[in-house]
Order: structure tokens, then sequence, then C-alpha cells
């Protein structure tokens, strides 16, 4: 399977990403530049986390203006596979391929902390080796990562099963004080209609390799190996 790493200027998760692919899970990768026309062929697009263009005017509104844009809204609507991680969320929202906003955090902090997460659907190509409900354990380090949606688009979320991640107790509580940016429903990642296009706050990368604390954040990766 043949990845590509999107590189805006501000992102700083690229190289994050690369190695997962790259040299934990022996996967060919590339990288992306935010002016490319050209995928190069990839199978998946990972949006980065980082700061696009320095969060100017709000998070991911101006790098979905790059041209290598044009190219992802093409691809995912073709059915490609695209994970938004953190910044890449925020773009993936602002390019229209997965609804909402992500506003300031209710405490109006950036955060940096390990979250627990409770895995909602395991019928998407990010998480099958995922076991449904599974409590797992992943990063956060954002400042706009609280999810908004009106109430009917919540709503449809929900009843599609498009809820990936939520934030959790380390029991699987959906609790309150589990959410630590002030989330809808406390969600963490969803996915578009098609099932194709993930974004997500928690940084599975940095909780891939067991060195790191854990690698419950390999599967994530390691679940798209299975769709081929």
């Amino acid at each position: 399977m043949k990845f590509g790493v999107v590189v805006f200027p501000g992102s700083n998760c690229e190289r994050d990403c690369y190695h997962v692919v790259k040299n934990v899970l022996g996967q060919e990768s590339k990288y992306l530049w935010h002016k490319d026309r050209d995928l190069g062929g990839v199978d998946v697009l990972i949006i980065p986390g980082g700061f696009s263009y320095g969060d100017y005017l709000r998070a991911g509104s101006i790098a979905r203006f790059s041209p290598i844009m044009e190219e992802i809204i093409r691809f995912a609507k073709r059915g490609g596979l695209v994970i938004g991680i953190c910044n890449g969320f925020q773009i993936l929202v602002e390019s229209g391929l997965l609804p909402g906003a992500l506003m300031v955090n209710k405490n109006l902090k950036f955060i940096c902390e390990d979250v627990y997460l409770r895995v909602e659907t395991t019928d998407t190509p990010f998480t099958r080796l995922f076991r449904k409900h599974e409590v797992v354990k992943m990063p956060i380090a954002h400042k706009e990562g609280n999810y908004f949606a009106p109430p009917d688009v919540i709503k449809r979320l929900e009843d599609e099963e498009r809820v990936v991640f939520r934030y959790s107790t380390p029991d699987g509580e959906i609790a309150e004080d589990a959410n630590p940016n002030g989330s809808v429903n406390n969600i963490a990642g969803i996915v578009n209609e098609g099932r194709n296009v993930l974004g997500m706050m928690p940084h599975p990368e940095r909780m891939a390799e067991k060195i790191l604390g854990g690698d419950d954040g390999k599967k994530v990766f390691a679940s798209l190996l299975e769709v081929f």
C-alpha cells in the first residue's frame, strides 16, 4: 500500500506519520507538498497535525485553499482513503469533506495530554482491527478541538454510526469529566457518508510504538492494510 503524507507550511507531525507507515508498518510512503497537483498514485492520504499557515484566520481555513486540496477533494469523492489528524481534521472540516466545526476548547487553552477514547464503530477502513467499545489511549495537542455541529447533523452522525471515537473514562464511560475540550457528545473522531474519510483530534501516530508508552494508535494505520 502506498501512503501520501501532505505537508503544509506549519505542519509539524508529518515525520511522525511518515515514520509509522514507512518504518513501523513497512509500507511505501511519500511526502506531498501543499502546492502539488499530482498525488503520485497513493492509496491513502494522511493530512497530519500542526499549525498550517500559522492557524491564521481560523485553524485549517487557509490550508483548505491550497492547490493540493483540490486533488484531495477529488480523490476522496472517488472513494480514496483520507485521514486527517488534529489540524488535518480541521482542514477536512473547512474543506467540506466532513461536517461541523472545530471551535476553541471550552477552557480557552491549548491542551496537551493523554486521553482515553472509546471505539464506537469498527465498520470503517480505519477501525477494522479494533473491537467495538474498546477503550484506547492516545495523546491530544490542540486549542481548537471542540467539535460542534447543529443538532440535526449530530443526530445523523449518531444514527449512521459515523462517530468513530469518543472521549471516555478508562472504563469506557462517556462522561463530562472525560471530555477535554467540550466536544458535543464527547466526539473525538468522525467519518464521512462514504466512510472513507476520517477526521480525529487525537494523535494515533504518537502512540504507535511501545517505546512511546503504548501502541493503540498503530491499529488506525494497520487497519488500512486490511482494505487491499
